[in-house]
């Protein structure tokens, strides 16, 4: 694990540009409670952008056209106002040429949204494809919206419409993850210790549950190639699963509180994971290695002081598309933009009452969600990567930590191809 050298005085670290704010109308006696941004997310292909404004209601736009309408009416923007209104059209054989923005009520508090998207050649895992009720097509894009009362909701994000209602938490469902290969396999972390793995090519069948939590879910994501899934949790809890067997394959010790959030690079071959213990761990899921610690306490607290209230707690932690960079949200008032290899933050920027935040799909932008329900957006970090982690990333897509280090090659090569910091 990385030593820490002499703190560097964020005041001197480079303050990051920001790109625009999407603010949540405020009604005349609005109550506090229910009005919470759980939730942030860019659709796979880059072309919607949603969020839960809190109060039931999720909001889905263009994500160009709300870039372009930052750059027309700067960086202020209220999310019922006319410079969002994009334009509507009626006509469904229209929608793939004009997007159109949704105001979707959900019935119930969102806590959890996902894209999904199809790839038409991906089967369904079962046998009577012919009772589909649903044959989603290449051009289909679906959001799943995870509620308070433990269902899931699965919409036609085109058109608004509701597709699937999933009935089988019997909690808050905390997050939602697709699998990134395009079968459209969906899984759910709840309150209720479990995670759900649901086929939506099949009508949104239940396919599996996955035990082994002793305390909430808090989140969950799928390695780039879906095979492995990250799971984490109250009480300390990061755990993988085999997505092909549905066993678990290790359970991750390094944490000293609830573990809220995760996400996996772009390679597959690391893992973020964040935690009220004040601390981002960045490991090598394959051996179950810590590699780099990102501290948002300096000193950072001791085991037995690690679970207090310290103002410190991490709540949100999104891998950039470069492989480089990571973005973490703590209750400090502050996003931190770190590399991968360099304990200390390349950006900050001032955030008040965060709680979640994602890159868009080509990593150029940081949207953060708050507890009034807005979004602020930033722009990443730009660095040119190395040929070393160029190099990293190509082979990393395909080996895993042990196929690299079992190549007949010079160990030097191994060492130049291994993520060591």
């Amino acid at each position: 694990m990385a030593s820490f050298p002499p703190r560097v005085n964020e005041k001197e670290i480079v303050r990051a540009r920001t790109i625009g704010e999407l603010l949540a109308p405020a009604a005349p006696f609005d109550k506090k409670c229910g009005r919470e941004n759980w939730t942030v997310a860019f659709a796979p292909d880059g072309s919607y952008f949603a969020w839960s404004q809190g109060y039931r209601t999720v909001k889905l736009v263009p994500w160009s056209q709300c870039l372009k309408n930052f750059l027309l009416h700067g960086t202020k923007n209220v999310t019922n106002s006319s410079s969002l209104r994009l334009s509507r059209q009626n006509s469904d054989g229209a929608q793939k040429n004009k997007l159109r923005e949704h105001i979707i009520d959900c019935g119930d508090i969102v806590w959890s949204l996902a894209f999904g998207s199809s790839v038409p050649e991906k089967q369904s895992r079962c046998v009577n494809i012919e009772w589909h009720r649903f044959r989603f097509g290449q051009d289909q894009l679906l959001l799943a919206t995870g509620l308070n009362n433990g269902r899931i909701k699965i919409w036609d994000v085109y058109t608004g419409k509701l597709l699937l209602n999933l009935v089988d938490h019997t909690e808050v469902v905390r997050d939602l993850t697709f699998a990134p290969d395009g079968s459209l396999i969906l899984v759910s972390a709840s309150r209720d210790k479990t995670l759900r793995v649901w086929d939506l090519k099949d009508d949104g069948n239940m396919m599996k549950v996955l035990r082994g939590h002793q305390n909430w879910v808090h989140s969950c994501a799928f390695s780039p190639d879906s095979s492995m899934l990250c799971s984490v949790g109250a009480n300390k809890a990061v755990f993988l699963w085999n997505m092909d067997k549905y066993t678990m394959i290790r359970k991750l010790e390094g944490h000293h509180h609830d573990v809220v959030a995760c996400d996996f690079s772009p390679d597959g071959a690391l893992l973020a994971t964040a935690s009220y213990d004040t601390r981002v761990y960045i490991w090598d899921p394959h051996n179950g290695d810590i590699l780099m610690e990102f501290g948002h306490l300096f000193p950072p607290p001791t085991p037995i002081f690690a679970g207090g209230a310290n103002d410190r707690w991490v709540r949100s932690v999104s891998f950039s598309h470069d492989g480089l960079h990571i973005a973490s949200l703590a209750d400090d008032k502050m996003v931190r933009f770190w590399r991968i290899d360099e304990d200390y933050p390349v950006q900050v920027a001032p955030l008040s009452n965060g709680l979640c935040c994602a890159f868009s799909t080509d990593g150029s932008v940081l949207a953060a969600g708050t507890q009034d329900g807005s979004v602020y957006f930033w722009a990443s970090p730009r660095q040119v990567p190395s040929l070393q982690h160029l190099c990293r990333m190509s082979i990393r897509r395909v080996m895993s930590t042990q196929e690299v280090e079992d190549l007949p090659v010079p160990s030097k090569v191994l060492e130049f191809l291994s993520y060591r910091f």
